[in-house]
C-alpha cells in the first residue's frame, strides 16, 4: 500500500512537470522509481531496467492525450511526422535492447550525463536564426533514430530532443511542441515493447511484471498524472518563459548529480 501511494505522489510531480516543462515524465519517474524498488529488494541492474522500462510505459498514457489534443488544434508538422517517427520507432527498440545489455550503474551514470548535458542546452539556448529549413527526409529520418536510441536507453519520451530539434529547423514553437508529442506516443511504445522482449526469462523480477514493465508502478503513476498534467499547463502559461528555462535546467542539474553520485 505505501508502495501504491508513492506512485501515485510520483504521478502527481510527473503530471505536473508534464505540464510545466513540456517533459514526458521519464526525468521525474527514473530517480523516484529506483529507491523504492531497491527497498523492495530489487538488484541495482534489474532495478534501474524496470524503472526506464516502466517510465516508458508511463508516457504512452501520458503523451497521448497531450497528441490527441495538438493534432486537434493543428499544432503537427504533419510532412516531418512520418520521417521522424520511422526514426524514432527503430531508435527507441533499439535503445531498449541495448539499455538492457548495459549494467545498472552504467545505465545510471549515462542517464545523469544526459540530464546534465540538457540542462546545459537549456541554460544557453538562444534565438534561432531566421531562413532555417526542414532538413530532407533522410536526415529527419535518421536524427530520429538517433533521438530514439537515447530516449530507449535511459526512459525518456525524446521530446527534451525533439522540439530543440524542430525548433533550430525553423517550426514554430507551438508546431514543435505538438509534433512532438505526436512522435513521443510512439517512441514510448516502442522502447515499452522492446524492454518487454528484452526483459523475458529475466530473473529477479517483482511479481505483475512483463518483461521490464512493473504494472502497479505503471499505474499508479499514470492515473495521478492524468488529472495533475492540467494544473502544469495552467501554471507554465503564467510564468515567463526565461523563468521557465531556468527552473527546468536547475530541476534537471539535480536529478542528474543525484543519479551520478548514486
Amino acid at each position: 500500500m505505501f508502495d501504491l501511494l508513492i506512485y501515485l505522489v510520483a504521478g502527481v510531480a510527473v503530471g505536473l512537470g508534464s505540464g510545466l516543462f513540456g517533459i514526458g515524465g521519464g526525468l521525474i519517474v527514473v530517480p523516484v522509481l529506483l529507491p523504492v524498488f531497491a527497498a523492495q529488494g530489487l538488484g541495482t541492474d534489474v532495478a534501474m531496467h524496470v524503472a526506464v522500462a516502466s517510465s516508458l510505459a508511463t508516457i504512452v498514457v501520458t503523451t497521448a492525450s497531450s497528441a490527441r489534443a495538438h493534432w486537434k488544434l493543428g499544432n503537427i508538422v504533419g510532412r516531418a511526422l512520418p520521417w521522424l517517427i520511422s526514426g524514432l520507432v527503430v531508435g527507441s527498440f533499439a535503445g531498449a535492447q541495448i539499455a538492457a545489455a548495459v549494467p545498472g550503474r552504467a545505465l545510471q551514470i549515462i542517464f545523469g550525463a544526459f540530464v546534465i548535458l540538457l540542462a546545459v542546452r537549456m541554460a544557453l539556448v538562444g534565438q534561432v536564426p531566421p531562413g532555417r529549413v526542414m532538413p530532407p527526409p533522410p536526415v529527419v529520418t535518421g536524427v530520429g533514430g538517433v533521438i530514439g536510441t537515447i530516449a530507449g536507453m535511459v526512459g525518456i519520451g525524446g521530446g527534451a530532443l525533439i522540439v530543440p530539434f524542430l525548433a533550430w529547423t525553423g517550426v514554430e514553437m507551438r508546431k514543435a511542441v505538438g509534433t512532438s508529442a505526436a512522435s513521443n506516443v510512439c517512441v514510448a511504445i516502442a522502447g515499452t515493447l522492446g524492454f518487454i522482449v528484452a526483459g523475458v526469462g529475466e530473473a529477479g523480477l517483482p511479481d505483475w511484471s512483463t518483461g521490464y514493465i512493473y504494472w502497479p508502478a505503471v499505474g499508479g503513476i499514470t492515473l495521478a498524472s492524468v488529472f495533475t498534467a492540467p494544473l502544469g499547463a495552467k501554471l507554465a502559461s503564467r510564468l515567463p518563459a526565461q523563468v521557465l528555462r531556468r527552473a527546468f535546467a536547475a530541476f534537471l542539474v539535480v536529478v542528474g548529480l543525484k543519479m551520478l553520485v548514486g
